[in-house]
């Protein structure tokens, strides 16, 4: 018999870090469970949608015995939510029932069997490894994520691409309208040896949300088909996407004719004021470039127009040119500097907004026809 007592926010923190890749509906039902084992006063949590496996311990669970079960990760975490934050639980496995309590409240669980839940083969052999912070990881998430495919064919596309070069790493997404690029140096690392992998789009998404803004280490470890992450008491492990990334490097413009400085915040402003009459199916907006202002304008099918103006120091080519407002917002909201460029060479071209000063983020947007 399994007995864990323990304070709420003690299950509650863990579970909630496992559970957010477990899927609600599952043709294996044991996937929408969460493991608990508990050696000690050592509880260990452990969820896997068969793509991915996420492990967290925590100490202090008191309580009888040793042993595993497995029970819905769902329910137990919405009980565990909706109870007083000072509350002290007990978990107590009966018969294949998991029994709740805090204070006089009950709950009865149904359970499956600890050793029926699948768990992802570790890769074994020599593994690279390299340290970087949580801050800085999450960073080059936030850089780049949201270029990601949502559900393309091209499969490779709905994932970041990660790539080790020397001593710098760089991540790159697109979904074949956008594209953004991010690096940052690793300290130490200077094998010759460059490797690529794509990381599922659902792996990035989880890492955002687990990720500290701290200073505190994540480690980094990669084999042909796997990728490792330990930070905290977190363990995060992963398939890679098997797959060719599209040279990215051709689509990043070489040269620009045309190049303006703009301040971020209001140039956000302006954007999401003119995206109040977009065309919902068609989020165009139109740029028109001339010297000393930017005009950003909108309209839909009812006829209704929004038009912007920001005064802005540029002499070059007059330019008008269409780009979905949604591309633009996501960086300007995913970017945290003051001033941001923007290169063109013309219309029909590709834009490329990049930080002054500043090589290691690059976006590009392909135009579009309004």
């Amino acid at each position: 018999m399994l007995l864990i007592k323990t304070q709420r926010d003690m299950l509650l923190a863990p579970l909630q870090s496992v559970s957010g890749i477990v899927e609600k509906r599952h043709t294996l039902p044991i996937l929408s469970n969460v493991l608990l084992e508990k050696k000690a006063d050592l509880l260990t949590l452990l969820a896997t949608d068969i793509e991915i496996q996420i492990t967290t311990t925590t100490s202090g669970a008191a309580g009888d015995g040793d042993g595993a079960v497995t029970v819905g990760a769902r329910k137990l975490q919405d009980i565990l939510r909706s109870l007083p934050d000072s509350a002290e639980v007990s978990l107590n496995l009966d018969d294949k029932r998991l029994q709740v309590r805090a204070g006089k409240s009950r709950f009865t669980l149904q359970t499956l069997p600890a050793e029926d839940f699948p768990r992802m083969a570790l890769s074994d052999g020599d593994m690279r490894k390299f340290t970087v912070t949580q801050k800085q990881f999450r960073q080059l998430l936030a850089q780049t994520q949201f270029s990601m495919a949502a559900q393309d064919v091209r499969y490779y596309l709905n994932g970041l691409l990660l790539l080790i070069d020397g001593n710098e790493l760089r991540a790159v997404a697109t979904d074949g309208h956008r594209l953004a690029y991010a690096s940052m140096p690793l300290e130490g690392e200077t094998e010759s040896s460059r490797q690529e992998l794509i990381l599922p789009r659902k792996t990035v998404l989880e890492l955002s949300r687990l990720l500290a803004d701290n200073d505190e280490p994540l480690l980094i470890e990669l084999s042909s088909n796997q990728i490792r992450f330990k930070f905290g008491h977190i363990n995060l492990v992963s398939k890679l996407i098997d797959g060719k990334f599209p040279d990215y490097e051709r689509v990043i413009p070489a040269t620009l004719k045309n190049v303006v400085a703009l301040n971020r915040a209001a140039l956000l402003q302006s954007m999401v004021r003119a995206a109040i009459l977009t065309n919902e199916k068609f989020r165009g907006v139109r740029l028109v470039l001339s010297a000393g202002s930017m005009k950003i304008m909108a309209a839909n099918a009812e006829q209704e127009e929004a038009q912007e103006e920001i005064e802005v120091d540029y002499n070059g080519d007059a330019i008008d040119v269409g780009f979905n407002v949604g591309y633009l917002l996501d960086v300007l909201n995913n970017t945290s500097v003051e001033t941001v460029e923007w290169g063109f060479n013309d219309a029909n071209s590709s834009a490329l907004l990049s930080i002054p000063g500043n090589d290691r983020f690059k976006y590009v947007v392909m135009p579009m026809r309004i």
